[in-house]
């Protein structure tokens, strides 16, 4: 499968229904697009960065992704039509909330992969944990 085309994402969008397979592909294409925007977090994309991510959403996925993939997910003008978080949000919706930590646990652990966490990917943090409407007793593990 193309990941990087995002289709799953672009289907919800524009408000089509999706089966039971398609969501576990969306739960996929939103870990891709929000490990793939943090790299570029702090404007500047670097190998180690995309490598990272390759390997953290190898693990949380069990799928190959390219660093082609991670840079076109990062880089695309889909986030012209609509900021990174809309798209979050509208698929948040979608997906329960096993999927939905998922991502936040994928996204921590790009997060911390290195020595320094910057204001920006804080803050870059902060509005995916939002746009996923998790809350922080679901992030501590305390409810489901």
């Amino acid at each position: 499968m193309a990941w990087a085309d995002l289709g799953k994402v672009l289907k919800i969008f524009s408000g089509s229904e999706l089966s039971a397979a398609e969501k576990g592909d969306l739960a996929k294409e939103v870990m891709l697009m929000v490990l793939a925007r943090a790299t570029a977090a702090d404007t500047n994309i670097k190998q180690v960065e995309v490598d990272t991510v390759c390997r953290v959403l190898k693990a949380h996925t069990g799928e190959d992704f390219s660093s082609a993939d991670i840079r076109i997910a990062a880089k695309t003008s889909l986030y012209e039509k609509a900021p990174l978080d809309r798209y979050i949000a509208s698929a948040a919706r979608r997906l329960d909330v096993s999927s939905r930590l998922d991502i936040a646990v994928a996204l921590k652990e790009v997060v911390h992969s290195d020595d320094r966490i910057s204001d920006h990917e804080i803050s870059f943090f902060n509005n995916v944990v939002n746009a996923l409407n998790l809350t922080p007793a679901q992030l501590m593990g305390m409810e489901s």
